[in-house]
């Protein structure tokens, strides 16, 4: 059901050579973008029309508005069943402890007797939030984007999330609940990079964002590029992964469990071991059997992505040189299941989050760790981060000299323009001192 790859024996290569021998999904970004690229300029030209086509095209429903309904909200609140609304309430509080605590302030740098830079953070004005809804529905996905944006200070949220025919149109009522529990009140019925097309441009009923964030398809990620620079966004989502490093005091139950549950997301979705014991490679293999036998989206989601080529079991010589695997991979998800899970935590370079020990496996972090589950996926961990209130803050420098502090490096600046061949720029330092720049003190 799974592939192993054998890493043992030999040095492992460093840098891009250790990547390349590492399971990776094919996510051809590139391709799909000049499929949305028609999409995304028909919502330009025709709004809200456009919308409600695509819905119709995509999502199998003619839609009479693209906006929710008030209305609809709060039935979904009052419906929503009490066990998922507690569950969502906890989740919530425990997201709002955590990305609280992330908030930035104001800070002065006294550089010089008369001369400082502060720093100010600002949120971004106003945010369109994706949550998706084709093979499942995702209320988490709405506290996980909701709840650092609302914690950064953006005063206009947008959600939007695809139509479904089943409920008429509108997105699944547990995101509508979801929305209302947060305090959500614009919702959009628009899935995929019509959603992203609709915040970036506007139309008639949705006022044009700027900054689009939150998971989704190969689709959503080619809109996300399309529109780069146009809006800022989060990151180009690709498909789900989790990589497990593990030595012989790991459960293998546990660790075959953890692989499923990352597998049943979608076809593409990635499930990496690396381990340095061959007898828990065995175990977890033959754990995989009866327990994907037991559950749902086997054939259609689970098997294909722990048998696809993006899923390993990957043998090394020891748990050092597993750590080196992990970071070369950067996973989105990574769990660490070994004697010293914690130290070693404290040694990775390279992942969205990281999961310690037995009792913290993903599906913690996906609800109620507190945690944001929106992450870098693709190897993109080496450079970017998951989803947090910075996301939504832009820091602005303010500079603020006297004439003192300016006079005491003009001198310093005129020089550098000068050495930059560009003399206007040294001018400008001139013409506040009569054109002739005080010497330095």
């Amino acid at each position: 059901m799974i592939s192993r790859i054998d890493l043992r024996g030999d040095a492992l290569p460093e840098g891009p050579a250790l990547r390349d021998l590492l399971p990776r999904a094919e996510f051809d970004v590139a391709a799909a973008l000049e499929k949305v690229r028609p999409i995304c300029e028909d919502v330009h030209h025709r709004g809200d029309a456009a919308l409600i086509d695509f819905a119709e095209r995509f999502d199998g429903v003619r839609l009479d508005q693209v906006r929710v309904p008030a209305a609809a909200l709060t039935r979904a609140l009052e419906e929503l069943d009490p066990a998922v609304r507690a569950a969502l309430e906890e989740s919530i509080r425990r997201a709002r402890t955590v990305h609280r605590e992330q908030r930035r302030s104001t800070h002065t740098t006294q550089v010089v007797p008369g001369g400082s830079v502060t720093e100010k953070w600002v949120p971004v004005e106003r945010v369109g939030l994706y949550a998706p809804g084709g093979r499942s529905v995702y209320p988490s996905s709405v506290v996980m984007n909701v709840v650092p944006a609302q914690e950064a200070g953006v005063e206009s949220i947008a959600l939007a999330s695809p139509a479904q025919a089943e409920f008429n149109g509108l997105p699944h009522p547990t995101i509508l609940a979801a929305c209302a529990l947060l305090g959500v009140d614009e919702v959009y019925a628009a899935g995929g990079a019509t959603a992203v097309a609709m915040f970036a441009y506007g139309t008639e009923s949705c006022p044009p964002a700027n900054m689009v964030t939150g998971p989704g398809n190969i689709w959503v990620a080619a809109a996300k590029r399309y529109f780069t620079g146009r809006i800022g966004i989060d990151a180009e989502a690709g498909p789900t992964e989790i990589a497990v490093l593990a030595d012989d005091t790991a459960d293998p139950v546990h660790v075959a469990s953890d692989l499923i549950s990352q597998a049943e997301h979608d076809p593409l979705a990635a499930a990496v071991l690396v381990t340095d014991s061959a007898e828990l490679a065995d175990a977890v293999e033959k754990e995989l059997a009866p327990q994907v036998a037991a559950t749902k989206h086997v054939d259609d989601r689970i098997v294909p992505a722990l048998s696809g080529k993006q899923s390993a079991i990957v043998l090394v010589d020891g748990i050092d040189e597993g750590l080196k695997v992990v970071d070369a991979y950067g996973a989105e998800h990574l769990e660490i299941q070994t004697a010293d899970a914690a130290a070693l935590a404290d040694r990775v370079k390279n992942a969205g989050a990281i999961f310690i020990g037995p009792w913290a496996p993903v599906s913690l972090g996906d609800y109620a760790a507190g945690s944001n589950h929106v992450l870098p996926t693709g190897g993109c961990a080496c450079h970017s981060s998951g989803l947090s209130v910075q996301s939504f803050l832009r820091g602005i420098h303010i500079v603020d000299y006297t004439q003192d502090a300016l006079a005491e490096v003009a001198h310093h600046v005129v020089t550098l323009a000068e050495a930059e061949d560009l003399p206007a720029h040294g001018a400008a330092i001139k013409a506040r001192f009569g054109w002739k720049v005080p010497e330095s003190k």
